[in-house]
């Protein structure tokens, strides 16, 4: 395990660890209603304090094996302009898929750049048997983004979260490190042929 989250390059981004100084423009995106209103776990309102207690969980979750958060930046200019992350399930072997954009820099392929090369590094650097990720059913774009990455849509969650006043409806998708798959198929013990055994 290395000590320090990586940083990844895509054509157009680059994929980096945040730090401290990355607050107020975490903070300015973020707490755009729009970014809330399609995410599960963003706050709002997005007060003083909450982007800088959410990098500084970074470094230690990383540590711990609990995840991976990157900050999403142009190669041609600086500055977050969204976030991408894996947070990791050991016991099972897994790892969820989450992401945002800031309003500014939505429909113009970003999430899918980020997240396909997240996903790429979840498979064959961390080694997930599986990676998943869930969107809200009003927020069909997320889950084309997951489609373009080669995820499968696994299923529906019908009103699995109350959320404003009302329920909502996940729609979930995954896809399996088939890599690992095959491996765990040669490793598999001899079976007895000796069918009382």
């Amino acid at each position: 395990m290395k000590n320090f989250p990586p940083t990844l390059e895509t054509e157009r981004l680059i994929l980096r660890p945040f730090s401290v100084s990355d607050a107020q423009r975490v903070k300015e995106l973020a707490g755009d209603l729009r970014v809330y209103e399609t995410t599960l776990n963003v706050p709002h309102p997005y007060e003083d304090g909450m982007a800088e207690q959410w990098i500084e969980s970074h470094h230690t979750n990383f540590l711990d094996g609990k995840s991976v958060v990157l900050g999403i930046e142009k190669k041609e200019e600086k500055g977050i302009i969204g976030t991408v992350g894996l947070n990791a399930d050991p016991k099972h072997k897994k790892a969820e898929l989450v992401y945002w954009i800031g309003y500014p820099f939505w429909n113009k392929g970003y999430c899918t750049e980020a997240a396909e090369a997240l996903l790429k590094y979840g498979i064959e650097e961390l080694k997930h048997h599986k990676i998943a990720a869930r969107y809200m059913e009003k927020n069909p774009a997320s889950g084309k983004v997951m489609e373009k990455i080669g995820m499968k849509k696994e299923g529906v969650l019908v009103d699995e979260v109350f959320k404003d006043g009302e329920f909502h409806t996940l729609i979930l998708y995954g896809i399996i490190n088939t890599a690992n798959k095959a491996l765990e198929r040669n490793s598999e013990p001899l079976r007895s042929q000796n069918p009382s055994v």
